[in-house]
């Protein structure tokens, strides 16, 4: 593989986000409209929190995964390119008598990613915040760091004004981060049995066959789509898991292809050959 995937494992890689959906929720009613509407506590969360939740349908299946990020005047969502007009029409069809407003941030805020196990280092010999709780983030200059990984690798997001991505990607190279493509991201995601909405959730996706269970609180309260989520848990089980599994020879499986797992049907999500286990590998939903 190439210098940016053996950055991401290890090192520091930088990749340019500013693809990716950003949108900004002003207004009084703010926190309280996504807690309603979002599977994690958001209600609680103070400017510099942050956590990752599920958008889910009244029927509980998983709408749209992302990023919330609480600051003293807004939160900021940030989400999949594809997911960005999809999450912006499924909150303002939640909006009734709630003063709140949403702004589609995508152009005006640049977004960029610093992963691998030496990305702290890198925004450290920068002076810049090294947020160390999950989702916590804190100012540097015009730019806010973030804790949050994209790969599953030890790693950061980074919020500027969009004119300044390209300057601020220049630093974090100065200062030792290698260019990392969406390939070697895309590698080192599955190699961490990370999912990806789009490629391993989907619309039909229930919260506990993901197995990303740090997206829901138990404890929140009433929310859409919670009472699915709760009888799901008081069975106790879901009829397929997602699980990362090893494949025979070194050919990534196309999606939807079906295999046997421990003796179990099984329905690739994504597969990719794995440099470091030298085969390929996937993500599957296996039946139970």
């Amino acid at each position: 593989m190439g210098e940016g995937y053996d950055a991401l494992r290890g090192g520091a890689a930088c990749m340019d986000l500013s693809a990716r959906g950003r949108i900004v929720v002003r207004g009084r009613d703010r926190a309280r409209l996504l807690h309603n509407i979002t599977t994690n506590e958001v209600k609680s969360l103070a400017p510099g929190a942050g956590c990752y939740a599920f958008l889910l349908s009244p029927q509980g299946r998983i709408q749209a995964d992302l990023l919330l990020f609480c600051f003293e005047d807004h939160f900021l969502i940030e989400t999949e390119p594809e997911l960005r007009e999809k999450v912006l029409q499924h909150i303002r069809r939640y909006i009734v008598a709630d003063q709140v407003e949403l702004e589609d941030a995508a152009a005006r805020i640049g977004e960029a990613a610093l992963e691998g196990p030496g990305a702290a280092a890198v925004l450290a010999s920068l002076d810049a915040p090294v947020p160390l709780a999950d989702y916590a983030h804190a100012p540097w200059g015009t730019a806010t760091v973030a804790s949050a990984s994209l790969t599953g690798q030890p790693g950061f997001r980074l919020f500027c004004p969009a004119a300044e991505t390209a300057g601020l990607i220049r630093r974090l190279q100065s200062a030792g981060a290698k260019p990392a493509t969406p390939k070697d991201c895309r590698i080192v995601r599955v190699e961490n049995g990370k999912p990806r909405y789009g490629e391993d959730i989907l619309e039909t996706s229930l919260p506990q066959e993901t197995g990303q269970m740090h997206a829901v609180s138990f404890s929140k309260g009433c929310y859409l789509g919670q009472e699915i989520v709760e009888r799901i848990r008081a069975r106790g089980h879901v009829n397929r898991r997602l699980r990362l599994v090893a494949l025979p020879g070194v050919e990534p499986a196309p999606p939807g292809s079906l295999l046997q797992v421990d003796g179990k049907p099984a329905e690739v999500a994504s597969s990719v050959y794995s440099p470091r286990a030298g085969m390929a590998i996937a993500l599957v939903y296996v039946r139970e």
